[in-house]
């Protein structure tokens, strides 16, 4: 069945309580910060920054902290678990930011029309049975990781562009990636979007089709954003500063080696082997390679952050009943420390 307004109330629900005993007592006093980070290629500058250093350098002595999904991340950040995160904008995170506990501070990933970009897959079982476009999704299951995630939203611009009923797609909450790979690969559910360097792996398994990308259903849909504890905004504008600078660099090595191909090919090696150790661990090295080439999405140079994005994303989140209509996107965006575009 769809998931329910009140079904994701709930879940929603929980996370807000959880959320709120994590944040009510103080973190204990940390030497080290920590970069709340997932295994997928998108997050590649994170470990690029880490291993050459970049953190360091700009001296913050910063360890990564790996996460399954988005909305724990946002938990970790506002408990004081974590200091920085970069990852999608949830329901979870909007909510927090309300709290005051977290802001967004810049802009990742991002989807453009003529770019790889997250791609939208169906099942070889749901292909075969004549989902061979987004178009066809009413009646059909979608994956999500929880109510309010990025796939969420993605879900709704699918709907919204080719004119369908989202409340007639039968999301399917599974909240891991693991999971939503093996769901789809076995035809457990239909249909998924995910980043090419996923999406990649699994049609070269032969285990799904491509019915579409998100680029072509939603231009200039900023996916990921980096945001800190609304403490670190305010109170330590410095920290976040070195932050966003030694991210920056990392983001112009990423986008030189696999987006604009000006960097030399021992730079790509270097930087390949570099994401190899986090993501797709389980291939052999040039697999990885290759996949990590083909599924290169831009990052936004600087974390540059699209504003009217992240509004639109708050805008349906509320409309949606997901998070409080009252929540501003001042208590949200943070936008004094980049660029915007």
């Amino acid at each position: 069945m769809p998931v329910s307004l009140n079904r994701r109330q709930t879940l929603l629900g929980l996370g807000a309580i959880g959320a709120a005993s994590a944040f009510a007592a103080p973190a204990l006093a940390r030497t080290q910060r920590n970069l709340a980070v997932l295994h997928l290629g998108s997050h590649a500058p994170s470990f690029i920054a880490w291993e050459r250093g970049y953190f360091k350098d700009a001296g913050i002595d910063l360890n990564l902290q790996f996460f399954e999904a988005a909305q724990p991340m946002a938990v970790a950040i506002a408990s004081g678990d974590a200091d920085f995160g970069v990852t999608a904008m949830t329901g979870g995170l909007i909510s927090l930011a309300q709290k005051d506990a977290v802001k967004v501070i810049g802009g990742a990933l991002i989807e453009r029309p003529g770019s790889p970009g997250s791609v939208i897959l169906a099942s070889n079982k749901a292909y075969e049975d004549g989902l061979t476009d987004p178009s066809k999704l009413e009646g059909r299951s979608f994956g999500i990781t929880t109510a309010g995630s990025s796939f969420h939203f993605m879900a709704h611009k699918i709907a919204l562009a080719t004119g369908q009923d989202l409340s007639k797609i039968d999301l399917r909450p599974l909240q891991k990636l693991g999971s939503l790979v093996g769901a789809l690969s076995t035809g457990q559910i239909d249909a998924w979007a995910i980043q090419p360097s996923i999406a990649a792996k699994l049609l070269a398994d032969g285990s799904v089709r491509q019915i579409g990308t998100i680029a072509e259903v939603a231009p200039n849909y900023q996916v990921t954003t980096a945001f800190t504890s609304t403490k670190n905004a305010s109170g330590e504008p410095e920290l976040v500063k070195s932050f966003v600078a030694a991210y920056s660099r990392a983001i112009a090595d990423y986008n030189a080696a696999f987006i604009d191909r000006t960097a030399d090919q021992a730079e790509i090696d270097a930087l390949a082997a570099i994401v190899h150790k986090y993501v797709e661990t389980d291939s052999a090295a040039d697999v990885a390679k290759a996949n990590l080439i083909v599924g290169a999405q831009r990052i936004n140079e600087g974390l540059a952050m699209a504003v009217d994005s992240l509004v639109e994303q708050l805008e349906w989140y509320k409309s949606e009943g997901m998070v409080d209509p009252s929540v501003t996107r001042e208590q949200l965006i943070d936008t004094s420390f980049v660029q915007t575009v």
